[in-house]
């Protein structure tokens, strides 16, 4: 007889873990079943001479302060029953939006970023004032809001144009999976969690964070089976039934909540053969890690983060023609969070995300692809450069990720770090007892992927 459950998880990413956690408190037997031999998804680990890497981690989002009542972070320590000090997170000391001529501070009090636009674009004072009333209205739960233009209100709110710009680059950067243009719900979602909330980041990385939901879920009775991909979601009469998995073994479920993604959740139903069409999501990156023989803020590179672009108009999509678009990137130090009591990194890291094409690198042949890596790491290195002070001759080590990489943490096809361009806020899919939840979910981030594991259980796994 098959193994039977009350829910059945699949991907241990954030969202799956977080689901998990809240249906064991309430007494379900619950498996989370996970193809990868680690956990974590995007957001997870590795280790490389001698070194712990973070993959996908440069800032949790939605940061607030200990004693905060309101926001996404103290509602997943109410939810899941965490401390605040479980996480440990240190916040940001300032990040910057780069573009020629024009740099843009901006942390965790939204009054720093009020005071640089006031400094650089007088004129649209009143404007950004009406933007953040806006965002403050918006109901997280309106669809119809994901089908609005963000630079057609945005062009109706400011009469710059580079403004414009400078505020869409760090919302697309770090939640957006539609080419050139953002949903306006996306957008409020991510002005809120990087600007009227913020930045913050475990001294340990992103493996703190993942030990403690593991060990919430495995003390509470949950089972988390690694090495156990999804083949197919079995159903009967317009309901799942169980799954099958790679190695063909089934196993039962009352219900199936999924963190693998749209696509890849129709395609294990049946629905879907093969996907090379804008369902889904076109958008993944190339990341190279640089550790230094110092701390970045002694070359004079102080900033958490900064967000770059080298013309005024930013543009967001992937290169059709080369492997990588430098023209736009991140750079992220994560020595540069204010951690307590003047604790700091033993190494120096400074780590550079730039566009990719998924379908260049993973058509490359081995030899090929160890080359282009190495290529790809001084282009990226030179284009981030141009806004960041000279770091390469204080490394002492360096790794690189690629689109495929994120594809192997992920299995999202194309390496879409930000899932598909539709989202389903209501997480419902074909099949009455089947959701999905985490990025396609629509909500973005660590902390934002929480609160859709525990929204979409809360609100469909418990009745």
């Amino acid at each position: 007889m098959a193994e039977a459950y009350d829910t059945l998880i699949i991907g241990a990413g954030m969202s799956g873990l977080a689901a998990g956690i809240r249906l064991a408190y309430f007494d379900q037997r619950v498996g989370i079943l996970e193809r990868h031999k680690t956990i974590g998804g995007l957001n997870s680990f590795y280790r490389a001479g001698g070194r712990d890497y973070d993959v996908g981690l440069h800032a949790v989002t939605n940061f607030t302060p200990k004693g905060a009542k309101k926001g996404p972070l103290s509602r997943l320590l109410r939810q899941l029953r965490f401390q605040w000090e479980d996480f440990a997170l240190a916040p940001q000391q300032q990040s910057r939006i780069a573009f020629p001529g024009v740099n843009l501070a901006f942390s965790n009090d939204i009054r720093l970023l009020e005071s640089e636009i006031a400094r650089c674009f007088p004129h649209q004072v009143a404007a950004f004032a009406n933007l953040r009333s806006q965002v403050l209205d918006y109901d997280d739960l309106d669809q119809s809001a994901f089908e609005i233009s963000t630079r057609k209100v945005l062009g109706q709110i400011f009469s710059d144009p580079l403004l414009i710009e400078m505020l869409l680059c760090p919302l697309m950067w770090y939640g957006n999976a539609r080419v050139h243009d953002m949903d306006w719900g996306q957008f409020c979602i991510m002005f809120r969690s990087i600007f009227l909330e913020g930045f913050a980041r475990p001294m340990r990385g992103v493996r703190l964070i993942l030990k403690h939901l593991v060990k919430k879920f495995r003390s509470l009775g949950g089972q988390l089976l690694l090495r156990h991909g999804v083949k197919q979601i079995v159903s009967e009469h317009g309901r799942a039934v169980g799954v099958i998995l790679d190695d063909g073994r089934e196993i039962q479920a009352k219900r199936i909540l999924s963190s693998a993604g749209w696509v890849e959740t129709q395609r294990m139903m049946g629905e879907v053969d093969e996907v090379g069409n804008e369902s889904a999501g076109q958008l993944t990156f190339i990341e190279t890690i640089t550790t230094l023989n110092c701390q970045p803020a002694k070359l004079g590179l102080s900033d958490t983060i900064v967000f770059y672009n080298d013309s005024d108009r930013f543009d967001w999509r992937p290169p059709q023609h080369d492997l990588c678009d430098l023209r736009t990137g991140v750079v992220c130090s994560p020595n540069n969070y204010l951690y307590d009591d003047n604790e700091q990194l033993q190494d120096g890291i400074i780590r550079i995300t730039s566009i990719a094409n998924f379908d260049r690198w993973s058509s490359l042949a081995e030899a090929d692809y160890r080359r282009e890596k190495l290529v790809w790491y001084d282009r990226s290195s030179d284009s981030a450069v141009r806004f960041v002070p000279e770091f390469r001759h204080h490394a002492i080590d360096t790794d690189m990720f690629t689109p495929k990489t994120i594809q192997r943490f992920t299995w999202h096809d194309n390496g879409a770090v930000y899932g598909a361009p539709q989202k389903r806020l209501d997480g419902r899919t074909q099949l009455e007892n089947v959701y999905v939840c985490g990025t396609d979910q629509g909500f973005v981030g660590i902390v934002g992927a929480i609160i859709s594991g525990i929204s979409i259980a809360n609100q469909y796994c418990l009745k």
